[in-house]
């Protein structure tokens, strides 16, 4: 097996290979072993962004800083690099709930949704559907006791009974663009320490 062993766990986990790859792209980065915001924006080429796309990076690295330190050690960054790109479908739609949930109440309204839409439309350069619109349509899928509030749990249930609705989230709000490896860099041998 060797370098294609998964180190996370499960046939879809990141390889040690592409772990490998990762730590020395974030200890060139951020050689305390540490990420600060500014630094998390740099590895992954988010700098330069509006105010909306800022505050969705925001968002993103506080989800991603699990011990709530205002730092992304490596172990909390390529957890979430691992559920970004490999994770299952039930695993990414808790993940996406929690990114959209931006004041942590447990809910979202459509002020948190059409924000967060806004700000992925301008980091991914995507203007398929008017921010209002999608906003609309997943309150009218998922929203079943009209509340105007989304809990994880109608989150989650109204999407998997609407494969076209799961399909579009998945792919607006797709993350694997970002953070995916240049192939090339992760199938390079390295020869003392160093690749060739």
């Amino acid at each position: 097996m060797g370098g294609k062993e998964s180190v996370a766990g499960g046939p879809t986990a990141i390889t040690a290979v592409e772990t490998h790859v990762w730590f020395k792209r974030f200890m060139t980065e951020c050689p305390s072993g540490l990420q600060t915001l500014h630094e998390f924006k740099a590895l992954l080429g988010l700098q330069g962004l509006n105010q909306r796309a800022n505050q969705y990076v925001d968002q993103l690295f506080n989800i991603f800083d699990k011990n709530k330190d205002g730092f992304i050690d490596f172990l909390e960054f390529i957890a979430a690099v691992n559920l970004v790109i490999r994770g299952k479908m039930d695993q990414k739609l808790k993940w996406y709930f929690k990114l959209y949930d931006a004041d942590g109440n447990g809910s979202i309204d459509r002020k948190e949704l059409l924000n967060i839409f806004t700000a992925i439309q301008a980091i991914n350069g995507q203007n398929t559907l008017n921010p209002q619109e999608f906003a609309n349509l997943i309150f009218e899928k998922t929203d079943t006791n009209n509340d105007g509030e989304l809990t994880l749990e109608e989150f989650i249930s109204g999407l998997e009974k609407d494969p076209h609705l799961l399909e579009m989230i998945s792919k607006s709000f797709d993350l694997s663009n970002t953070l995916a490896l240049d192939h090339a860099e992760a199938e390079r041998p390295e020869v003392g320490g160093e690749s060739v």
